[in-house]
């Protein structure tokens, strides 16, 4: 039959008996049951397998490349609302420098010690960097608005950089902050933020407990770039 061209008919013939070399092997009683056992473990070994590799490739994107983050408050409106999902570029600022309107996560700069145990900690971790669970000390998101050396000001709620008086498309016109702060000059190694929602932001205007202080550059997590969550509301940040 190896000769027999692609497509030409079977002849109508008796079917022959097959060679012995032909037949399979007659399964014995019970071979059958000890395959299952072998395919189960070699189901779970790949499983196992897939979901170290899966953790793996989580700890390498969430520690050098992007970070999911939840956003907890309203401190962002109208940029940024409660419980919106972002991304974070975690390496914006390897290749490039931090400017003026960037908004940036970063880690809190005087963080409460929790001990969660060795297990605890990456389980909370990982959530973490898929961005469905809360930081153990909160990571926060703010615009940066003077950088190292520079001198800020604000003056019934219009903000001004080494006395020029910036156009801040982002402030929350519908509530509308008209208090004044300042001058001051940011240290050097330090970042000036503030929220987008100026009556409702406890950030480097004023200082701990009540807000944040100047930021250190080395507590700097990232760049926020896009909204992943919800579909309604997904977009790139400016």
């Amino acid at each position: 039959m190896g000769d027999r061209r692609p497509g030409s008919p079977e002849p109508l013939a008796e079917t022959p008996s097959p060679e012995p070399s032909d037949l399979e092997p007659s399964s014995a009683p019970g071979d059958h049951a000890h395959d299952q056992p072998d395919a189960a473990w070699r189901f779970l070994r790949e499983l196992g397998i897939l979901t170290i590799s899966a953790l793996v490739i989580a700890v390498v994107i969430k520690s050098f490349l992007i970070q999911a983050f939840y956003i907890p408050s309203g401190s962002m409106i109208p940029t940024l609302v409660k419980d919106d999902r972002i991304l974070v570029n975690r390496l914006a600022y390897r290749f490039g420098d931090i400017e003026r309107g960037d908004i940036i996560v970063f880690a809190d700069p005087t963080p409460t010690p929790q001990d969660q145990g060795f297990l605890g900690g990456v389980v909370h971790w990982l959530g973490q960097g898929i961005g469905v669970v809360r930081p153990a000390d909160d990571d926060f998101i703010k615009r940066v608005i003077a950088l190292p050396g520079e001198t800020w000001e604000i003056r019934g709620g219009v903000t001004y950089v080494n006395g020029t008086k910036l156009d801040e498309p982002w402030v929350n016109a519908a509530d509308p902050d008209t208090r004044s702060f300042g001058p001051e000059t940011v240290p050097d190694g330090m970042l000036f933020v503030m929220g987008d929602n100026r009556n409702h932001s406890g950030d480097s205007r004023f200082q701990p407990p009540g807000g944040l202080g100047y930021i250190p550059i080395d507590k700097v997590i990232g760049q926020a770039f896009v909204i992943i969550w919800p579909p309604s509301r997904m977009g790139w940040l400016h």
